[in-house]
C-alpha cells in the first residue's frame, strides 16, 4: 500500500540503501535511479553548512533525462559530518575510518543533510542539522566496529543504526533519521508543498 501525496512521478537519485529504505518507509511510490557522478567538489569559499545543499543540487544536474520530463520530481541528497569545523566524508580505508571515529570519540559533531527536489519547472532545496554526542570510545570498540561493519560508505565512518550507534551515542539533538541519511519528516512536508 502506498500513500500518494503528489500526482508527479518521484525518482530518487541515490545509490544509498539507507535513503531508499527510509523513502520506502514513507510509503510514497518512487523509483530509484543510480548514476556514478563525478567527485563531489564545491567552491572553497562556500560556508561548510551550505555544502550539502550545494552538492545535492550538483547531483541533480546529472539527471537531465529525469528533470526534463513533465510531471516528475527528482530527489537528490548529500550528507556531511562536521567535527571541529573539519568535514568528515566517507573513509577511504581502515586507517581513515579509525582516525575519524577517534576524532568523534568523547565529543559532539553535526550531521548535515542537504536535499534538492528538482522538476522541469522548479527546484527547492533545504537542509537539516542534527547534533550527535559520542561517549569516549576505546580503541577496541573502534576496531571491532570497523572490522564487523566496514563503514566505508558512510560519512564520518559510522551508521547511527548500527552497533556503534547503539553502544557509543549518548544523545542526539534533532532528527534521528537525518543521521541515518535523509530527514524524512522535512522531505515529506517539502513534497506536499512542492
Amino acid at each position: 500500500m502506498t500513500y500518494n501525496i503528489t500526482s508527479k512521478k518521484i525518482f530518487l537519485g541515490s545509490g544509498s540503501p539507507r535513503r531508499k529504505e527510509l523513502l520506502n518507509k514513507l510509503k510514497i511510490p518512487f523509483e530509484t535511479i543510480i548514476k556514478n557522478t563525478p567527485d563531489e567538489t564545491y567552491p572553497p569559499d562556500l560556508s561548510k553548512k551550505d555544502i550539502p545543499e550545494f552538492l545535492a543540487v550538483q547531483k541533480a544536474s546529472f539527471y537531465p533525462e529525469i528533470t526534463n520530463l513533465d510531471a516528475t520530481i527528482l530527489i537528490t541528497a548529500d550528507t556531511i559530518v562536521l567535527c571541529n569545523n573539519d568535514i568528515l566524508g566517507k573513509p577511504a580505508n581502515y586507517d581513515e575510518a579509525f582516525e575519524m571515529l577517534r576524532m568523534l570519540s568523547g565529543r559532539s559533531h553535526n550531521v548535515i543533510t542537504g536535499v534538492a527536489l528538482t522538476s522541469k519547472e522548479k527546484q527547492k532545496t533545504f537542509s537539516c542539522t542534527t547534533k550527535v554526542f559520542f561517549k569516549q570510545l576505546t580503541d577496541d570498540e573502534i576496531n571491532f566496529y570497523i572490522r564487523e561493519f566496514k563503514p566505508f560508505d558512510k560519512a564520518g565512518a559510522y551508521g547511527i543504526q548500527e552497533w556503534i550507534g547503539m553502544t557509543g551515542i549518548t544523545k542526539i539533538e534533532g532528527s534521528y533519521f537525518n543521521v541515518v541519511g535523509l530527514p524524512v519528516q522535512m522531505l515529506y512536508t517539502a513534497l506536499l508543498n512542492f
